[in-house]
């Protein structure tokens, strides 16, 4: 026996596009998606602060932020997209947060 294949209107918006990833299970979460919108952001900073030696700081605070939202995203995750983008913009967030650290660390030379 054949099924009908449900048509879906196709996203027009970035908001319907990235509603209908985060949100695959049809209900709103909004701390979720918040959590990801921060990790996200958090972790572009801190990969791409992290290519220029000057930008220690940045790279290291913005990586440890994003490291921690990112961890608590994925503890209260409810849908794959939401982990989906969680784990790679948090393996950014590590990415920026080590090399800061290794550009010259958290406090970059106040303390010590």
């Amino acid at each position: 026996m054949t099924q009908a294949v449900r048509q879906s209107p196709s996203p027009r918006s970035p908001r319907s596009l990235v509603n209908a990833v985060l949100n695959s299970d049809g209900k709103p979460h909004p701390l979720q998606n918040t959590l990801v919108g921060v990790t996200v952001v958090l972790g572009l900073l801190a990969f791409v602060s992290s290519a220029f030696k000057d930008l220690h700081l940045l790279s290291s605070w913005s990586g440890l932020a994003g490291i921690l939202t990112g961890a608590w995203g994925q503890f209260i995750s409810a849908t794959t997209g939401e982990r989906f983008l969680l784990i790679i913009f948090l393996g950014a967030s590590a990415v920026g947060f080590f090399l800061g650290m290794a550009h010259g660390g958290l406090f970059g030379g106040l303390i010590g």
